[in-house]
């Protein structure tokens, strides 16, 4: 009974350190390829096309002006800001027209009810979409922070590499401990789990999209059939991605540093509340992939720590391994994010922390029949039905 106890320790931790290494390679080789956006010029005046920068706001008052007022004062010779007010109830309105007033660059668009059939955000920037004029769109949200620079590196980085979609990986802002153990988390978890520089790979089925920041070709965008086919898509914003990637709209991720940087919710139990209607949406409202991923995680990430102090030998350094390649991978995503690289060491908190992310988003989706989103109620049943 002994031996086959040890066996076990040792073919369950061999197996997690086998993912871990063949993980460890796929980032190491993958990441690089992801290009910083520092390192492309910025264009000069008569190289720069029209630009249309396109976002929806639904009671955004609080965090919309320090967004905008980013987004007004970017360095580039010819766009617009396409803002709409998805039936805000607060001083969104208010704002916009007052921003408008003094910026004409600025062009606020109201809408007062939802049709049947749409989502809110996706519904928004369909609007923002047809209300615009430029040659490439930039779809954001309304609490993005944008560096004057960024058009213009954008673009230089799209033309130079062939693209017809870019998707910016930013820098996320954390103020708190328990944000900085849930995002460095989360950030290992989003590129090792969606693998974005595979998107580039014209052979590869991979795709990515990150709501903060996706640079796209108008003809393209048109191309692939616009938000009207993410109309009841929760996780837009990765949809426009993988629509793209089917169309053959040749697509890439780039890494732009605190070029583009979003303060995403406030504490770790906003993360997790905020977070409620996209986790299980982002499994197809499949039960069975919800807990797979819920397995994955544990097994990965928590099973090694709690196996340590009952393993000797081979198995205690297997356990170590499994141990060394998060923290090791965590280090890189603290580096990015710049955060001390201490909160490596708290990935298997953030972990746990996802798990639960996870389950909640499951239960409550299931509990409710649905989802809850901008104040509106969607069945079910009507959102598998407009599952990308």
């Amino acid at each position: 009974m002994h031996l086959f106890v040890h066996l076990f320790w040792i073919g369950s931790l061999g197996f997690v350190t086998l993912l871990w290494i063949l993980l460890g390679i796929d980032l190491a080789l993958g990441v690089p390829s992801m290009p910083p956006l520092a390192k492309f010029a910025p264009l000069a005046d008569d190289g720069c096309p029209t630009v249309s920068v396109l976002f929806g706001a639904r009671d955004e008052a609080e965090k919309m002006p320090a967004a905008l007022e980013t987004f007004l004062s970017l360095d580039y010779p010819r766009y617009e800001v396409i803002a709409v007010d998805d039936r805000s109830e607060d001083a969104t309105g208010a704002i916009l027209a007052s921003a408008a007033h003094k910026n004409a660059r600025l062009h606020p668009v109201r809408i007062d009810s939802l049709p049947a059939g749409w989502l809110g955000k996706p519904h928004a920037l369909q609007t923002a979409y047809e209300n615009s004029t430029g040659d490439w769109l930039v779809f954001t949200d309304a609490d993005v922070h944008f560096a004057p620079d960024l058009l213009r590196r954008a673009i230089a980085l799209a033309e130079a590499k062939g693209w017809d979609h870019l998707t910016l990986l930013g820098e996320p802002k954390m103020y708190t401990l328990g944000e900085k153990i849930a995002m460095t988390f989360f950030g290992l978890a989003l590129v090792g789990g969606t693998r974005p520089y595979a998107a580039s790979n014209p052979r590869s089925t991979w795709y990515a999209g990150v709501g903060a920041f996706q640079l796209m070709r108008r003809s393209a965008y048109e191309k692939m059939g616009t938000h009207r086919r993410l109309a009841m898509e929760v996780i837009d914003d990765v949809k426009l991605g993988k629509i793209a990637k089917e169309a053959g709209i040749r697509s890439g991720v780039a890494r732009a540093g605190k070029s583009v940087s979003v303060h995403w919710h406030a504490g770790v139990a906003n993360i997790v509340r905020g977070t409620t209607k996209n986790f299980f949406a982002s499994s197809g409202y499949r039960l069975w992939l919800s807990s797979l991923h819920i397995f994955g995680l544990l097994l990965m990430c928590i099973f090694p720590v709690i196996a340590l102090p009952f393993v000797h030998g081979l198995a205690r350094a297997l356990a170590l391994a499994s141990i060394a390649f998060p923290v090791i991978a965590e280090i890189g995503v603290a580096l990015e994010f710049g955060a001390p690289v201490i909160y490596a060491f708290t990935y298997p908190i953030g972990a746990l922390v996802f798990v639960w992310m996870i389950m909640r988003s499951t239960f409550v989706t299931l509990r409710q029949g649905g989802i809850v989103w901008r104040g509106t109620f969607y069945p079910l049943e009507e959102l598998k039905r407009g599952v990308v």
